[in-house]
């Protein structure tokens, strides 16, 4: 299975800023624990100086990752608060029928509630699904769902 570990980066931020990422390691983490034989595609692993990539090799990077989304098989979005990037990443796997799931508080937003195929408002209820199973049991009934 391969997962697409987006969210939030520079968010709201007006400067060339990033909110922490440490929530992506704790992901990875608990995706390759719990779900053995997953490769998860982490879009910062490589590309650690983004903020400091030219225009173009920034566009580069930003429509590589928007095309990947419509190629892997289950996207995870940690978003705490709005992302564009991320949303357009989530939108990416919703039309090209990927799987979707949401880490978010923002169960009333649109794009969170309508590009996802499951939501969980806090990280540790999405631990508890992982943990225990449910998570793959729903991401197989979502994909056997799926066109």
């Amino acid at each position: 299975m391969r997962i697409f570990l987006a969210g939030i980066m520079q968010g709201s931020h007006l400067g060339a800023v990033m909110h922490y990422q440490g929530y992506r390691g704790q992901l990875r983490q608990l995706l390759e624990q719990h779900l053995p034989g997953a490769e998860v595609y982490d879009p910062l692993a490589d590309h650690q100086l983004s903020l400091d990539y030219t225009e173009d090799r920034a566009r580069e990077v930003f429509l590589f990752h928007n095309r990947l989304c419509g190629q892997i098989d289950v996207l995870i979005a940690f978003v705490p608060e709005a992302s564009m990037g991320t949303a357009i990443e989530m939108w990416e796997a919703w039309r090209a029928n990927r799987v979707v799931i949401a880490i978010s508080p923002l169960v009333l937003n649109w794009t969170i509630k309508y590009c996802s195929h499951a939501v969980y408002a806090d990280l540790e209820s999405f631990q508890a699904d992982l943990a225990s199973g449910k998570l793959a049991e729903k991401i197989a009934a979502i994909q056997a769902a799926l066109p």
